[in-house]
This record gives structure tokens, sequence and C-alpha cells, in this order.
């Protein structure tokens, strides 16, 4: 087997984020409401993470598919602005590259989102040359991408068999139907990545301790990231809940879940227990809220690094 030469293959959306900030009010039917600010940039859950792991340092690249258009332009120039393998990325000819825009409140917000190319990737696009060229298989918004939602098991089947760990986050299913086949899925996702409002729909469950008890014949690892309280990890022989670290001056929070799982898979590639996985997403959580959007606070480790001791009090090796 050729060597494998990128820690962590990403397959997913791509998308630009239109992002308006400090807005009036809520929008209403038939009214008009102004934005103070607005911003264009890299969007998608998995490119976010992308983004900032290869930030942290670890070689990443991406599979997915975008449009052959201005907004495929801008994303493959700022994946490649983040040292992001680009080369496995498809141009499709025939749709346009997805788009979310973006009503940001403090730290909610509300989302419309055009899928357009995330629409037409396939599991016949990834190949076992694909697969065999990384150490990792992440895998972000399951609901978004119908093109291989139904073929899930079958990509995360085949990592396992080329020797690669593997972790998941199915992301909010806009239908609400949450039909992820966890029962099939999950034993070859050795990490699971679910919010707590997307477990307890999932399991249909009414806490998050029954939730993860619904999972657990079936789970390896599930890491429930639980916003600014923290994260929640659950294992067949452990659980273990760890707080957050709190930002008072909160920018914005699109993207923190993201950049929980990048801080997480980061030192999981690296071998690293589970408490301090879960530290460490907790930390690029907190971090993320420091600046706009979901890849501005992460320029490189050394930088990541100067914020998590000058803002939260954290040194970190």
């Amino acid at each position: 087997m050729a060597k494998r030469k990128i820690d962590v293959l990403v397959v997913g959306e791509l998308n630009v984020d239109l992002i308006l900030n400090r807005i009036d009010s809520f929008p209403e039917m038939g009214k008009e409401k102004l934005a103070q600010d607005m911003s264009l940039t890299l969007g998608s859950s998995s490119a976010i993470f992308a983004s900032n792991l290869s930030s942290l340092g670890a070689k990443v690249s991406f599979l997915g598919k975008i449009g052959d258009d201005v907004f495929g332009d801008l994303i493959m120039s700022s994946l490649k602005r983040k040292n992001v393998g680009t080369n496995f990325i498809i141009k499709d000819k025939k749709a346009n590259s997805g788009a979310t825009i973006v009503l940001n409140y403090n730290e909610n917000r509300a989302m419309v989102t055009y899928q357009g190319a995330m629409n037409e990737l396939k599991i016949k696009d990834i190949t076992l040359e694909h697969i065999q060229s990384a150490k990792h298989l992440h895998f972000s918004s399951l609901y978004l991408q119908p093109g291989i939602k139904k073929d899930i098991k079958k990509l995360f089947k085949m990592a396992k068999a080329a020797g690669l760990t593997t972790s998941l986050d199915m992301q909010w299913d806009p239908n609400e139907k949450w039909d992820l086949d966890y029962k099939h899925v999950l034993p070859y996702v050795d990490v699971f990545l679910p919010n707590d409002a997307e477990l307890l729909n999932l399991t249909k469950a009414d806490s998050i301790d029954e939730g993860l008890k619904v999972l657990a014949p079936y789970a390896n690892q599930v890491v429930v990231k639980m916003g600014s309280q923290g994260s929640t990890y659950f294992s067949k022989d452990k659980k273990v809940f760890v707080a957050s670290f709190l930002n008072k001056k909160v920018v914005d929070a699109i993207g923190a879940g993201d950049s929980f799982n990048s801080g997480y898979i980061f030192k999981f590639i690296q071998g690293r227990e589970p408490e301090e996985c879960q530290v460490f997403g907790n930390l690029m959580g907190a971090i993320n809220t420091t600046a706009a959007g979901g890849t501005t606070a992460f320029t490189n480790y050394d930088d990541i690094m100067k914020t998590a001791r000058k803002r939260f009090g954290v040194k970190v090796v």
C-alpha cells in the first residue's frame, strides 16, 4: 500500500456563507430589515472543519463538489489559503455552487441554504485511491448531501476496511426526519459528533443520558457538543463531562461546533486520551467565537495558542 500522505480526508459539502450581522430585528413577512455588517466567506461545516484542522498543523485534503462559478472559485481559493488540499474537489459544470444566507444574532442564527452542487456528490466519486491516501476520514452534513446519504454506510465501511479511523458529524436535518440508520452506520464510525439537540432528535430521547443509552449498543465513541455548557464524552466503558471555556465577548458562534470537531480530531489522530481531545475541542470552539465567521480566528498553531493564553488563560503544548 502506498504511504498515506494525508492525515485527514474530509468528505462533505462546500458552499459560501453570506453573513449578515447587527440586524435590526428578526425578519417579518412583507417587511424589510437592515443589517449593519455583511461578509461573504467560506462556509459549510465540512470546509470550516478542514480549514481549522489544517491551521492547527494537520495535513488535510478535501473531497466534494462545487460549481464552475464565482462562488466555486472563492471556495477553492479559501481552502488553498488554509493549506487544505483541493486536488480531489470536483467542478460540476451543470450545477451551481451552494450558498447559505446567515442571519446572525449573537450566539444564535437563522440560515437558509441553497444546496446546488452539494446534491451531486455520489459514492462513485470516491475511489479507494482517495481513501487510501489518508489516515482518517471525516464526513459532515449528512442531510445536506442526498446524493451520498443513502451510501453513507458503504463509505465508512470502505474506510474501515482500508485501515482508516473515522468520524461523523451528521449536523441538523432541515427536513427533521432524522433518518440516519445509526444501528448499521455507527459501528463503522470511531467518533460520532452530534450536538445535544441533534442527539435528542436522532434518538427520540428526552435527555442526553437517555439518548446515549439508545446509541450505546452501536456506537464506539460519542462526543456531544453542548454549546456554552461544554461537552460530554461517552463510550461503552466511560462517560466524561468537560465544562466549556467561556468567552464573555462573543463575536459570533458560526462554526463553533465545527471548530470543536477540529480540535477533538486533531488530538484524536495523535492518539491522545479522550478527555484531552475533549478539552482541546472545547478550547477550539471557544476560540472560534473570538472572531467573525468560522475560520477567521484560526491562522496557525502558534497564533491560536496565543489566543488560548490571552483570552482563556490556557497554556497548551
